[in-house]
Protein backbone atom coordinates (compact mmCIF):
# COMPACT_ATOMS: atom_id res chain seq x y z
CA UNK A 1 0.00 0.00 0.00
CA UNK A 2 1.32 3.12 -1.11
CA UNK A 3 1.71 5.70 1.40
CA UNK A 4 -1.07 9.06 1.85
CA UNK A 5 -0.34 12.19 -0.50
CA UNK A 6 -0.14 14.99 0.92
CA UNK A 7 0.66 18.76 -1.41
CA UNK A 8 2.94 21.44 0.46
CA UNK A 9 2.53 25.21 -0.33
CA UNK A 10 5.26 27.97 0.67
CA UNK A 11 3.51 30.89 1.64
CA UNK A 12 4.79 34.31 1.83
CA UNK A 13 7.49 34.43 5.37
CA UNK A 14 8.63 31.12 4.38
CA UNK A 15 5.23 29.58 5.85
CA UNK A 16 4.69 26.26 5.56
CA UNK A 17 0.76 24.71 4.42
CA UNK A 18 0.61 20.34 4.23
CA UNK A 19 -2.88 19.66 2.31
CA UNK A 20 -3.96 16.26 2.14
CA UNK A 21 -5.49 14.37 -1.17
CA UNK A 22 -7.42 11.78 0.70
CA UNK A 23 -9.42 10.74 3.78
CA UNK A 24 -6.43 8.66 4.25
CA UNK A 25 -4.16 11.94 3.71
CA UNK A 26 -6.19 13.75 6.05
CA UNK A 27 -6.46 11.60 8.57
CA UNK A 28 -2.91 11.27 9.14
CA UNK A 29 -2.21 14.70 8.65
CA UNK A 30 -4.36 15.65 10.94
CA UNK A 31 -3.64 13.45 13.73
CA UNK A 32 -0.24 12.07 13.13
CA UNK A 33 1.65 14.76 11.13
CA UNK A 34 0.04 18.01 12.68
CA UNK A 35 1.90 19.36 16.22
CA UNK A 36 -0.45 20.55 18.85
CA UNK A 37 0.93 24.12 17.76
CA UNK A 38 -0.39 24.09 14.20
CA UNK A 39 -3.07 25.58 12.54
CA UNK A 40 -5.21 23.87 11.07
CA UNK A 41 -7.96 24.50 8.34
CA UNK A 42 -11.02 22.45 6.79
CA UNK A 43 -13.82 24.23 4.72
CA UNK A 44 -16.98 24.00 6.74
CA UNK A 45 -20.34 22.24 5.55
CA UNK A 46 -18.30 20.61 2.28
CA UNK A 47 -16.18 17.69 2.02
CA UNK A 48 -12.55 18.40 1.48
CA UNK A 49 -8.61 18.86 2.60
CA UNK A 50 -7.67 19.28 5.99
CA UNK A 51 -4.84 21.63 5.49
CA UNK A 52 -2.28 22.30 8.18
CA UNK A 53 0.23 25.25 9.12
CA UNK A 54 3.25 24.26 10.27
CA UNK A 55 3.87 26.66 13.51
CA UNK A 56 7.27 28.08 13.86
CA UNK A 57 8.52 28.26 17.73
CA UNK A 58 8.14 32.29 19.12
CA UNK A 59 5.83 33.63 15.73
CA UNK A 60 2.53 33.80 14.77
CA UNK A 61 0.95 33.58 11.06
CA UNK A 62 -0.32 37.07 10.48
CA UNK A 63 -4.44 37.45 9.94
CA UNK A 64 -3.16 37.62 6.16
CA UNK A 65 -1.55 34.01 6.10
CA UNK A 66 -4.16 32.62 8.10
CA UNK A 67 -6.61 34.03 5.61
CA UNK A 68 -4.36 32.61 2.65
CA UNK A 69 -4.00 29.30 4.21
CA UNK A 70 -7.96 29.38 4.46
CA UNK A 71 -8.35 30.51 0.79
CA UNK A 72 -6.67 27.00 0.26
CA UNK A 73 -8.23 24.79 2.19
CA UNK A 74 -11.14 25.88 0.30
CA UNK A 75 -9.75 25.50 -2.79
CA UNK A 76 -9.04 21.79 -2.12
CA UNK A 77 -12.73 20.84 -1.17
CA UNK A 78 -16.44 20.94 -2.68
CA UNK A 79 -16.45 24.48 -2.22
CA UNK A 80 -13.53 25.23 -4.63
CA UNK A 81 -15.95 27.40 -7.75
CA UNK A 82 -17.90 29.00 -4.82
CA UNK A 83 -17.48 32.56 -4.56
CA UNK A 84 -16.88 32.69 -1.10
CA UNK A 85 -16.66 29.41 1.10
CA UNK A 86 -16.41 29.41 4.87
CA UNK A 87 -13.39 27.81 6.29
CA UNK A 88 -13.07 26.57 9.56
CA UNK A 89 -9.97 27.45 11.03
CA UNK A 90 -8.16 26.24 14.57
CA UNK A 91 -5.54 25.07 16.48
CA UNK A 92 -4.39 21.02 15.78
CA UNK A 93 -4.74 20.70 19.42
CA UNK A 94 -8.41 20.90 19.05
CA UNK A 95 -8.89 18.36 16.19
CA UNK A 96 -9.26 15.07 17.61
CA UNK A 97 -10.99 11.63 16.65
CA UNK A 98 -13.71 9.74 17.74
CA UNK A 99 -13.28 5.93 17.88
CA UNK A 100 -15.19 3.87 15.13
CA UNK A 101 -15.74 7.32 12.98
CA UNK A 102 -15.04 7.12 9.22
CA UNK A 103 -11.55 8.31 7.84
CA UNK A 104 -11.41 11.93 7.24
CA UNK A 105 -14.08 12.50 9.76
CA UNK A 106 -12.63 14.19 12.52
CA UNK A 107 -14.28 16.51 15.59
CA UNK A 108 -13.14 20.07 16.54
CA UNK A 109 -14.09 21.42 19.74
CA UNK A 110 -12.96 24.93 19.36
CA UNK A 111 -12.04 27.32 16.65
CA UNK A 112 -13.43 30.48 13.90
CA UNK A 113 -14.90 30.69 10.66
CA UNK A 114 -12.80 32.73 8.40
CA UNK A 115 -14.84 34.25 4.54
CA UNK A 116 -12.46 33.65 1.94
CA UNK A 117 -12.46 32.96 -1.70
CA UNK A 118 -11.16 29.61 -2.67
CA UNK A 119 -8.00 30.23 -4.38
CA UNK A 120 -4.46 27.87 -4.58
CA UNK A 121 -2.56 31.06 -6.29
CA UNK A 122 -2.31 32.40 -2.56
CA UNK A 123 1.21 29.98 -2.14
CA UNK A 124 3.33 28.17 -4.55
CA UNK A 125 2.73 24.49 -4.35
CA UNK A 126 5.97 23.22 -3.95
CA UNK A 127 5.67 19.56 -4.42
CA UNK A 128 4.00 16.51 -3.07
CA UNK A 129 4.51 14.00 -0.72
CA UNK A 130 4.33 10.26 -0.73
Amino acid sequence: MTSPRIIRYKLPGDWTLLVGTSDVANDKLSLEIASPDDWWFHADGVSGAHAVLCARAGEEPTRTILRRAAAIAAYHSKARTAYTARVYCTRARYVLKARGTKLGTVHVSRGELLRVRPRAHCGTRVRISD
